[in-house]
């Protein structure tokens, strides 16, 4: 269904079945993967919060891509390991190394928009999450000179800005 030509009414019922698919999975699972297909895709977790850990996002990687990514560390994370920004790091299976930044979803509409609306937050005071950053073919990550994947495919990260 297209969200745009929706009544109030369509849009509210999508919702629900949407938040109640969400509890389903989390509570069966311990978190959900939502994608986005938009320009850049992305796709982030919901539930990782209640483990005590940021939610992560991922930008520019296809369904099955960031479904992997994303449920490999989610099951580290459900098996007591927490992840940070620092150092880079590798997936085994996954030929690319991870960076992770702190992500501040503030924005109207919220990018994580399923996971605010799951734990009750909004602009004020957002879910933590963290920003995975992928390299390209040749190692380099998109603020490195060489880079060689199109601009725009992982946006730059957005820490929290004091007001």
């Amino acid at each position: 269904m297209a969200l745009g030509a929706c009544t109030s009414l369509q849009l509210q019922q999508w919702q629900d079945q949407e938040d109640a698919w969400l509890r389903d999975t989390v509570r069966r699972h311990g978190w959900a993967v939502q994608y986005a297909a938009g320009a850049p895709p992305f796709a982030y977790t919901v539930g990782l919060y209640g483990f005590g850990h940021p939610e992560l996002l991922v930008y520019g990687l296809d369904l099955q891509a960031s479904a992997w990514v994303l449920n490999q560390l989610g099951d580290k994370i459900r098996d007591g390991e927490r992840f940070g920004p620092g150092r880079p790091m590798q997936l085994a299976g996954w030929s690319h190394r991870l960076q992770l930044f702190p992500f501040h979803d503030g924005d109207d509409p919220p990018v994580l928009g399923s996971a605010q609306r799951f734990y009750g937050r909004g602009g004020a005071d957002p879910v933590p999450a963290l920003q995975l950053f992928w390299d390209d073919a040749g190692g380099r990550f998109p603020w490195e000179d060489g880079y060689e994947l199109p601009g725009g495919l992982q946006p730059a990260p957005r820490p929290h800005s004091p007001e």
